[in-house]
């Protein structure tokens, strides 16, 4: 077989190839991650923002017209803190929110009913995902002292300080991603900060029926249309997409890296083959001449071809499958990234695609060498 003829260069092209393709299945498994369908835990969830920013606030006067809307089953209230934790780098979701409507709506997040009374209760109370906790070593009782980047406290501190009275896990393994956050007194914020007192970040809405969410949500986003507090209420999934989407499209970013990568690897392989198939041209023309016909050697220059790139484009999803469960752990849990069946087959079909692009021209090229000129060396 041609492969074997120069095995430094075969393997230096299988190793390309192979990376390619790892990074190919990384990058779908981020893209599969950030556009996978709403799991079934929020599927009777809307979140309600100001229609012009995430950012921009929203009354809370706006509680009670929202919890008469038909439909309505329960309502809670958030706001982003963004506080930190000793150090810059100790960065994770803090989020100041209504405990015991926050948590009848969120039956995904799990705790004793001790520790449930003491969050609903405690007014500097917090609550914050097993992740986290391990990753800092905290335990109920502890006092964690919040750094302020946003809401400095009225008396002009930046320190908030929080009782830690629940550690939470997730119900189901793919949201293990949420062990990573942290969630305290909404009313402690609003009492204490120095600005934005009577605003909330966004609501927490939970219907009856989620067959009517789209309906409940056209109504409610009607309710304050024309005001100067517009709002915009989508699912709890498209709300978490919007962050993504702050830093980008990130189907287009994806595709982008590795229309790139793939560009390479075309131009790698190709000219690969082709310096293959140049060495060969002698043995090719032998092989004509005891007897192999034009459409045989064509079949063999091509099978070689994908070859190479099926051997290598397997090599690089396994490599790729099994760095994501070592990726998800480096990341506590933060990121679930699974590597969906799709991408496998759309893997593996690229790889089946590549290979017959990178192939064709110099197995057109030897199907029609001529013997003699082959075996003079012309």
């Amino acid at each position: 077989m041609g492969l074997r003829r120069k095995k430094a260069r075969t393997l230096l092209t299988l190793l390309s190839v192979a990376m390619a393709f790892a990074l190919f299945g990384l990058l779908d498994a981020v893209r599969v991650a950030f556009t996978a369908p709403q799991n079934l835990a929020g599927i009777d969830r809307l979140v309600v923002t100001s229609r012009f920013s995430i950012i921009q606030p929203l009354p809370f006067a706006q509680l009670n017209r929202i919890r008469a809307v038909p439909g309505v089953r329960r309502i809670a209230w958030a706001n982003w803190f963004g506080g930190i934790y000793q150090d810059p780098k100790n960065f994770f979701p803090t989020i100041a929110v209504s405990p015991q409507p926050f948590l009848d709506i969120h039956s995904e997040i799990v705790l004793s009913a001790a520790e449930r009374q003491a969050f609903v209760a405690t007014r500097t109370g917090a609550i914050v995902g097993a992740a986290l906790a391990e990753r800092f070593g905290w335990k109920p009782g502890d006092r964690i002292p919040l750094q302020a980047t946003i809401f400095p406290t009225r008396d002009g501190g930046i320190v908030w300080m929080l009782d830690l009275v629940g550690i939470f896990h997730a119900a189901q393994p793919e949201l293990r991603g949420m062990e990573q956050q942290l969630f305290f007194n909404y009313a402690y914020v609003d009492e204490a900060r120095e600005f934005g007192q009577g605003t909330v970040g966004w609501y927490i809405v939970q219907v009856d029926d989620p067959a009517h969410v789209d309906r409940i949500a056209l109504t409610i986003d009607r309710l304050f249309a024309n005001s100067s507090d517009e709002t915009k209420s989508q699912s709890e999934r498209d709300f978490q997409l919007s962050f993504a989407k702050q830093i980008g499209d990130i189907g287009l970013i994806v595709t982008a890296i590795m229309g790139a990568v793939f560009f390479a690897l075309i131009l790698l392989t190709g000219n690969t083959m082709a310096q293959a198939i140049r060495d060969r041209i002698p043995e090719l023309a032998v092989l004509k001449t005891i007897g192999f016909t034009r459409h045989l050697i064509l079949s063999i220059v091509l099978a070689e071809s994908m070859l190479l790139l099926m051997l290598g484009g397997a090599a690089g999803l396994v490599l790729a499958r099994l760095s994501l469960p070592v990726l998800s752990a480096a990341s506590g849990g933060q990121f679930d990234l699974p590597m969906a069946a799709q991408t496998w087959w759309v893997g593996l079909a690229l790889a089946l695609a590549i290979g017959l692009a990178v192939g064709l021209p110099p197995a057109l090229r030897a199907m029609r060498l001529g013997i003699v000129d082959a075996l003079s060396g012309r």
